[in-house]
């Protein structure tokens, strides 16, 4: 008896930890699963996809073909397929780090305006066929003037301003002028995404960009692409516009710390203007590494900012939004089960309910 009741607490320990163990097993499998089946999955994609949100519409690219999906106003969906140059998107550049960034963000600009205008074509109704070669007069006017008004906004009006106030203030440190720079830069640039946001049209552009995203997402998870298994995804990615232009705004600031603050206005600003394509370079490639990181903890708090600005460049996209968004999307992964570049463009319909291949 004695022996029994020694050996009793023993045993007791024994059978604890042995169900402590088994349930501490059971309670990783389940927050295991759980992640998984609630976050994209952490397997690299043999290609990352991107797009944009056109008028009514939604730009899927790969590396074959460009796929402008768009709603007519019969309810329809007109998809415009266009032949990526492939010396950018499957030749020696697109591999090329700092370089390929520019020659990408550049030849996405062009396309990203031209497909803008084709999606408007087709949101009126109208019949004027737009050129998206880098040769099309419109589209590369309104490139260049795009450009000339953002550089000017957030960049070279931050600059003037903060000039300005370290010459009426007396301000000795150029540090500091630095930090105010940047401080008007990143209030330009939300201050901007945010009024526009009231628009209806944007409204309904930012829906799009809900449904590019969500796509993206469900594709990179493996997801079948459904509007009903589409729209369970998150609304916000890594890779996003909106992440590169916050990003690029950051680095500025610290680059510009780094570089030094001419004490000429003229050379001041001629200097940010001249450091935009090395920046850009450098936003472009930090965006991709942060992307293909996302496992890593720091590097999910270092993104937080660039996810929680896109709440305000999307919104929730309806199911008709997710259709166009599937639509596009499908296209470029037939190219690329394809392998096979187009001859020229073309421009074909799905009917509301039926597949876009």
């Amino acid at each position: 008896m004695p022996a029994t009741i020694r050996s009793f607490p023993v045993l007791r320990r024994r059978q604890l930890r042995r169900l402590l163990r088994g349930l501490r097993a059971g309670a990783l499998a389940l927050a295991q699963a759980q992640q998984e089946a609630a976050a994209p999955s952490q397997a690299q994609p043999a290609y990352w996809y991107g797009g944009q949100a056109v008028i009514e519409g939604v730009m899927m690219r790969g590396r074959y073909l460009a796929a402008i999906a768009v709603r007519h106003p019969k309810q329809n969906i007109v998809i415009k397929e266009v032949p990526l140059n492939a010396a950018l998107y499957r030749g020696r550049l697109a591999r090329l780090p700092f370089v390929r960034g520019l020659v990408l963000l550049w030849d996405a600009l062009v396309l990203g305006t031209s497909a803008l205008m084709w999606s408007a074509d087709v949101a009126l109704e109208e019949e004027e066929d737009i050129d998206f070669s880098l040769q099309g007069v419109a589209g590369m006017g309104l490139v260049v003037v795009s450009l000339a008004l953002g550089i000017g906004l957030f960049f070279v009006l931050p600059a003037a301003a903060s000039a300005a106030v370290k010459s009426l203030t007396g301000l000795d440190s150029k540090l500091v002028a630095d930090l105010i720079e940047g401080v008007i830069k990143l209030s330009l640039l939300i201050g901007y995404i945010w009024a526009i946001g009231f628009m209806q049209d944007v409204k309904r552009l930012f829906g799009y960009h809900g449904a590019e995203h969500k796509t993206i997402n469900a594709y990179e998870a493996g997801a079948e692409l459904t509007p009903q298994v589409v729209a369970r995804y998150p609304i916000q990615h890594p890779r996003c516009g909106t992440a590169f232009l916050l990003t690029l705004v950051v680095l500025s600031v610290l680059i510009h710390i780094v570089t030094g603050r001419p004490d000429s206005v003229p050379l001041l600003l001629l200097s940010r203007v001249a450091l935009i394509l090395p920046i850009a370079g450098i936003a472009y490639e930090t965006i991709r590494f942060t992307a293909k990181h996302q496992d890593n903890r720091l590097i999910r708090w270092i993104i937080r900012p660039n996810l929680a600005l896109q709440n305000l460049t999307t919104r929730e996209p309806d199911q008709s939004m997710l259709e166009v968004g599937i639509a596009a999307l499908e296209r470029v992964l037939a190219a690329e089960r394809a392998q096979r570049p187009l001859a020229e463009a073309r421009v074909t319909e799905a009917a509301l309910g039926e597949p876009a291949d």
